[in-house]
């Protein structure tokens, strides 16, 4: 389904439209910083009218209190109530007989506030000269209510300032750009929108003043240029594409001869690979899967026999006394030895699946998968009687008169065993006892020789 073309929007309308986000944000800032300091100073100017009726009335109030005439203190406490920024006026009376008395006069629906200025001053009457007694005390309470009614006729005056300046930025900066860069932007869009192939050297003109050199008439310069570079490029194209159509056949000639030859150069290289890959994972004295391919082959075949349930049987091989056959016989006839032991344990496990692999000098393994150890020493022993039956001398041997292997045998146990280095393990400790107890035979691991 084809796409509705996006409806276009004027890029005057977004400057302006950011233009008046910002104005806006500005105008927060600045409200909030002016009615800050507009606070500050009416919580100052508050002080300071608080000061100014506690110093007016402090000296008649202590003479008040030092003649004890209540009539006149309470008619100076009500004079003082009256004042618009007092909420709340206290006066304790001291005396050294008595205990402090109180006098209060509080405003209509004041409340005590954190954020009035509170003002607490000593009254002291002078007897004589020199001479001062403190009476009482004088504490003022701001109201404040005074410093919010202050505060919102400020806080009016300050945006309805702050908006006036943002609508007239905003409307100058629209009528600027409408007249300096808008028309010309659309000139230069229905411009760029009419050119085609055949037009390409038609070039660009805007309706201004030549003597004006600023970034729309290096726009006007760069389209020009790219029009003229485009036009270059199209003709050059053309003459290009009659010279490729000209070669197309030779080169398809060469592409397919080329292809030939890669083939079987990869041919090749995947024979070399298969090759390598096979001397890499073969003993080269023996023929036998070299410790490599053992190592890779056993994690495969142990995770599959923990997977199926299936039983696995190693055998660990040991040629009796191989190093006196080298002393011997020499070491020529000692590899020819091995090569002969190979052949007859390769020949006595032909079984698919089952894997025979050199895995040291004259250290043989045999992995079973799905055979469990009755079948496995079975096989143990026709391969014993296998290298037996080669009749290769050996008049040094502890174990018979001709070559002859030890073997170890063990089986996979899951519940004890959670590697096959364990099973391993446990093959090379049957293997030791074999050796250990006449040679040339086999041993099963946990029973005896």
């Amino acid at each position: 389904m084809a796409l509705k073309p996006a409806k276009p929007t004027s890029l005057g309308g977004r400057i302006v439209l950011a233009t008046l986000v910002f104005c806006l944000l500005f105008t927060l800032v600045v409200a909030a910083v002016r009615t800050w300091s507009a606070w500050q100073n009416n919580v100052a100017r508050m002080s300071g009218e608080m000061a100014l009726i506690a110093q007016v009335y402090q000296q008649t109030l202590s003479k008040s209190i030092w003649e004890m005439d209540r009539d006149s203190l309470q008619t100076h406490l009500n004079s003082m109530a009256n004042a618009a920024s007092v909420g709340q006026v206290v006066v304790t009376l001291q005396s050294a007989n008595h205990a402090p008395e109180v006098f209060r006069r509080v405003r209509e629906s004041w409340r005590p506030s954190t954020l009035a200025p509170v003002l607490n001053r000593p009254l002291d009457y002078e007897l004589f000269a020199g001479s001062k007694e403190v009476v009482g005390s004088l504490t003022l309470y701001g109201d404040e209510r005074v410093l919010w009614a202050r505060l919102r006729s400020e806080v009016a005056e300050i945006v309805a300032t702050q908006i006036a300046q943002s609508l007239l930025l905003a409307s100058l900066i629209m009528l600027l750009l409408n007249r300096l860069v808008t028309v010309h932007v659309r000139r230069i869009a229905q411009h760029l929108g009419q050119l085609t192939p055949a037009n390409l050297r038609q070039l660009l003109t805007l309706d201004r003043h030549p003597s004006r050199q600023d970034e729309l008439s290096q726009l006007v310069g760069g389209v020009n240029q790219l029009q003229t570079t485009l036009s270059d490029y199209l003709e050059q194209q053309q003459r290009d594409e009659k010279e490729l159509l000209a070669h197309r056949d030779n080169l398809a000639a060469l592409v397919r001869e080329r292809t030939a030859a890669l083939e079987t150069a990869n041919s090749q290289l995947e024979d070399t690979n298969t090759r390598l890959d096979s001397l890499a994972r073969t003993d080269p004295l023996t023929g036998l899967a070299n410790r490599r391919q053992f190592d890779e082959m056993k994690e495969i075949e142990f995770r599959r026999a923990l997977r199926t349930g299936h039983p696995l049987t190693l055998l660990v091989c040991d040629i009796d006394s191989f190093k006196r056959y080298n002393d011997t016989y020499g070491h020529a006839s000692g590899d020819q030895c091995l090569r002969a032991v190979a052949t007859a344990l390769g020949a006595g496990s032909a079984r698919a699946g089952d894997l025979v692999a050199r895995i040291g000098g004259e250290e043989f393994a045999v992995l079973l998968p799905a055979t469990d150890a009755t079948q496995g020493a079975l096989l143990a022993g026709q391969l014993l009687r296998a290298v037996a039956d080669l009749g290769i001398a050996h008049r040094n041997s502890e174990a018979a008169p001709v070559v002859t292997i030890s073997i170890g045998l063990a089986q996979l146990d899951p519940t004890q065993v959670d590697k096959f280095d364990t099973l391993f393990d446990q093959a090379d400790r049957a293997l030791y006892q074999a050796k250990s107890t006449g040679r040339n035979r086999v041993v099963v691991h946990g029973q005896a020789a």
